[in-house]
């Protein structure tokens, strides 16, 4: 297995799917790469040779921000709206949606599993 990043990447998949196995790296970047390193994008992972990894290595290394830097500056991005206290980060922190869609219904990905509410009487109200 090929390890860039951090990553390990399978052997039997072609280049330009397996760098999208690297947080930070989608399809447009990947063929970005291959086409700037000049290794074909069909290649797979198994048949590449050292240099060629070392190629792939170097180069995003250099040139993109992946892996643990990207997760770090993320989370530090939305640690700082949290703490300025404005609408998008208050929303982060109740783990509600942040960009504007409804929660009345669905939002079950954000909001997590339901959790039924009500149905209590009071004391002392007799029916």
């Amino acid at each position: 297995m090929a390890r860039i990043a951090g990553v390990d990447l399978p052997n039997h998949k072609k280049l330009e799917v397996a760098l999208t196995y690297i947080y930070g790296i989608g399809w447009s970047r990947a063929r970005e790469i291959c086409e700037k390193t000049g290794i074909p994008c069909t290649k797979r992972v198994g048949d590449l040779t050292p240099d060629e990894l070392n190629t792939l290595r170097k180069f995003i290394d250099e040139n993109y921000k992946v892996e643990g830097d990207l997760r770090r500056e993320v989370q530090l991005n939305i640690k700082k709206l949290r703490d300025m206290g404005c609408y998008r980060g208050i929303r982060h922190a109740r783990g509600l949606p942040v960009r504007g869609q409804q929660t009345r219904t669905n939002a079950r990905t954000r909001k997590g599993k339901r959790r039924t509410v009500g149905g209590t009487t009071r004391k002392g109200k007799a029916k």
